[in-house]
């Protein structure tokens, strides 16, 4: 049986500051106060991440949304950080869960006139199972581990944190989830340990 997360707290939403999708999938998972917490604990809360992540799921889907979708989901992520850690690492990882989930990905392009002058090219996936509602982000993860430069592939250096990101910035140098956050926080204790050694 496995162990249970610690329930989310309910002020906390998923971050997307990670500079790829998949990643932000990713970090669904936090530490919070040292404890690891999900912040996907019901199917609404996969839902509510896939609309912000920009895989909006059809509300025909939404009404008949299987019972394994939170399931699904976290299987999906945790084969998916696995993946990422061993491609980080230059070992070998088993990619079967991410390629069940790639086999639901049925869509086909649909020109969308919604604009008189601007038609645009959308793409429409079939989304009558989790394995088709979670398609999107298993391509995205198997886009990220088949092409990205994993030198700019990074977790964050927060002694807690859990977080992962691309590293777009111009010199290659980003350390931190957010400078607000880890950033600021290893800032204040570097202050503070300069401060005791003054003081001692």
């Amino acid at each position: 049986m496995k162990a249970s997360l610690p329930k989310r707290p309910a002020d906390s939403s998923p971050p997307f500051l990670a500079g790829d999708v998949a990643l932000d999938f990713l970090n669904t998972r936090v530490s919070i106060g040292g404890e690891v917490q999900d912040l996907l604990q019901t199917d609404a809360d996969v839902l509510g991440w896939l609309e912000k992540a920009g895989f909006p799921v059809s509300k025909a889907a939404m009404r008949k949304v299987p019972r394994s979708l939170l399931q699904d989901t976290r299987d999906l992520r945790e084969n998916v950080r696995s993946l990422v850690e061993k491609r980080k690492a230059g070992r070998w990882g088993d990619p079967s869960v991410l390629n069940k989930f790639l086999r639901y990905a049925q869509s086909h392009p649909q020109l969308e006139w919604n604009d008189p002058r601007q038609p645009a090219l959308a793409r429409i996936r079939n989304q009558d199972r989790p394995g088709c509602i979670l398609a999107p982000v298993a391509e995205a993860a198997a886009v990220l581990l088949s092409s990205a430069d994993f030198s700019l592939v990074k977790r964050c250096e927060g002694e807690d944190c859990l977080l992962w990101f691309s590293d777009q910035t111009r010199s290659h140098h980003r350390r931190w989830c957010s400078t607000r956050i880890c950033g600021n926080r290893y800032k204040v204790a570097a202050f503070r340990k300069r401060q005791q050694g003054r003081v001692s």
